[in-house]
C-alpha cells in the first residue's frame, strides 16, 4: 500500500513540476530570447537482489523529474547571428549613405551654382547696369552659403559617425562584461535545471546582440560557457570564462578608423567585417571621401573665379578684387566682394560697357566643370544608395527567415502548450486520485474487525 500512496506522490510532484514549465512558457511566449522548455519526467526503477552480486531493474516505483530540457538548436542560432551582422553592416552603411544624400541635395548646391552662373550672363547682357549686378552679388552670397553648409552638414555626420561608433564600442564592452557573467553563473549552474536554461537564453540574447555590433566567431563548452572573438576566428578574444576586453573606436578627419580591443595590458585590432561597426567603417570612409571632393570643387572654384575677377576690371577702370574669402576649411566660403561696381566684367583696354571678362568666364564654366563634378558626386552617391538599399532588402529577408527557422524550434507555440496543459493537468488529477484510492484501501483495511 506504501507503494501505491508513493507512487501517486510522485505522480503528484512529477507533474506539478511539468505544470509549472508550461505556465512558464506560455507567461513568456512574446518574451524575446526565450526558448521553450520542458519538464523531462521519467520511471523510477526499483532494483531487487536475485543472487549475490546479481540484481534486476522492476518497475513500479513512480516517476520524477530529471531536469528542465530547453529547446535549442546551435547552427540555427548561427545563422541568425550571422545573418544579422550581415543586415546590421548594411544598414548601417545605408543610413550614412543616405545623410551624404541629405548633405549634398538638401543644401541645393546644385541649383545655386546654375543659378551663379546664370546671373552671370545677366551682367554680361548689360554690364554697366547696376542691378543685375548686385543679384549676381547675391547670388554669390547664396553659393558660398550652399558650400558651407553642405560641407557643415558632411562634417556634423563626421563626428556623428565618431560618437556613435564609440557608443557601440562601449556597448560592446558592457556586453562582453555580462557575458563574462553568464559565464561565471553557466560554471555554478546544475545540469538541467530551471536557472541553467535562464542563463543559456540570456547567454544566446547577449551573444545575439553582440553580433549586431561585430561579426562574432563563438565556441561553446561543455558548460554551455560561451568565448567569442570579434571580427571573426582569427579576431581578438572579447569574453570568455576569465574576463573581457575593453572595446576602443577612434577616427580621423581622414576618415581612417581603429577598432581595437584591450585586454590582459594587451592591444589588439578589430577588423570588423559586419555588424554595426562594419557598417560605421564604410560609412566614415565615404563621408571623407565626399568631403575630399566637395573640398577640391570649392577650392578650384574660388581660386579661378578670384582669378577671374583680378584679370578683368571694374567699372572705376581697375582689377577686380577677389570675390570669396575662405575661412578654416575650404568650404567655409563668405563674399569678401561688398560693392557691386567691383565686378569685374571688362576685359582689359574695354570701357565700361565692354564684358569680355564675362564672356571669359562662361568659357571658363565649362572648361573647369564645377557643376559637372558635383553633379558626377551626386549621381554616384544616389546610385550607390540604391544599390544598398537593394541589398539590404534581400538580407532582411534572409535575416527574418533564419529567425523564423530558429523560432520554429525554440519558440513557444501557445496551442502546443495549452494542449500540454490539459494533459499535464489530468495527469496530476490521475495521480492525486491514486493517492484517494490508496487511502480508501488502508481505511477499508484498517476497518477491518
Amino acid at each position: 500500500m506504501s507503494d501505491l500512496l508513493n507512487i501517486g506522490a510522485s505522480g503528484v510532484r512529477s507533474y506539478q513540476t511539468a505544470l509549472g514549465t508550461t505556465s512558464e512558457n506560455i507567461a513568456n511566449a512574446n518574451t524575446p530570447g526565450y526558448s521553450r522548455r520542458t519538464a523531462r519526467i521519467e520511471e523510477v526503477g526499483r532494483t531487487n537482489s536475485i543472487a549475490i552480486g546479481q540484481t534486476i531493474k522492476l518497475s513500479g516505483s513512480g516517476s520524477h523529474v530529471t531536469g528542465v530540457v530547453r529547446a535549442s538548436d546551435n547552427f540555427r542560432q548561427a545563422e541568425v547571428r550571422s545573418t544579422g551582422s550581415d543586415f546590421a553592416r548594411t544598414a548601417t552603411g545605408v543610413a550614412w549613405i543616405d545623410r551624404i544624400e541629405g548633405a549634398l541635395v538638401g543644401n541645393q548646391l546644385s541649383d545655386r551654382l546654375t543659378q551663379f552662373f546664370t546671373s552671370a550672363k545677366t551682367v554680361a547682357a548689360d554690364p554697366a547696369a547696376t542691378a543685375p549686378r548686385t543679384v549676381w552679388l547675391e547670388d554669390a552670397a547664396s553659393l558660398a552659403a550652399g558650400f558651407a553648409s553642405t560641407g557643415r552638414a558632411l562634417g556634423a555626420a563626421a563626428v556623428e559617425v565618431d560618437q556613435q561608433g564609440k557608443d557601440a564600442a562601449q556597448r560592446l564592452t558592457d556586453l562582453s562584461a555580462s557575458l563574462v557573467r553568464v559565464n561565471q553563473g553557466l560554471s555554478r549552474a546544475a545540469n538541467g535545471s530551471a536557472p541553467q536554461a535562464q542563463l543559456l537564453d540570456e547567454r544566446d540574447r547577449v551573444i545575439e546582440e553582440m553580433s549586431q555590433l561585430v561579426d562574432v566567431a563563438v565556441a561553446i563548452d561543455s558548460y554551455g560557457r560561451a568565448t567569442v572573438r570579434a571580427g571573426g576566428n582569427t579576431g581578438p578574444v572579447i569574453a570568455d570564462v576569465e574576463g573581457s576586453a575593453i572595446v576602443g573606436f577612434t577616427s580621423n578627419a581622414s576618415g581612417a578608423v581603429s577598432i581595437y580591443a584591450y585586454r590582459n595590458s594587451t592591444t589588439s585590432s578589430i577588423a570588423p567585417q559586419g555588424g554595426m561597426l562594419a557598417g560605421l567603417v564604410d560609412g566614415a570612409g565615404r563621408i571623407a571621401a565626399a568631403r575630399d571632393r566637395l573640398d577640391a570643387i570649392a577650392t578650384d572654384f574660388v581660386s579661378q573665379i578670384n582669378d577671374f575677377q583680378a584679370q578683368g576690371r571694374t567699372l572705376t577702370g581697375v582689377a577686380g578684387a577677389p570675390m570669396f574669402a575662405v575661412g578654416t576649411s575650404p568650404t567655409d566660403i563668405s563674399v569678401a566682394l561688398t560693392d557691386a561696381r567691383g565686378i569685374a566684367a571688362a576685359a582689359v583696354g574695354e570701357g565700361t560697357r565692354g564684358n569680355g571678362n564675362m564672356t571669359a568666364l562662361a568659357e571658363l564654366r565649362v572648361d573647369a566643370g564645377w557643376e559637372s563634378s558635383f553633379d558626377d558626386m551626386t549621381t554616384e552617391n544616389a546610385a550607390l544608395l540604391a544599390t544598398r538599399r537593394a541589398v539590404q532588402t534581400a538580407q532582411g529577408s534572409i535575416h527574418s527567415a533564419a529567425l523564423a527557422a530558429r523560432d520554429s524550434v525554440t519558440g513557444v507555440d501557445l496551442d502546443e502548450e495549452a494542449v500540454n496543459l490539459i494533459r499535464f493537468q489530468q495527469a496530476y488529477q490521475a495521480s492525486s486520485r491514486v493517492i484517494q484510492v490508496a487511502r480508501d484501501i488502508l481505511q477499508t483495511i484498517i476497518d477491518i474487525r
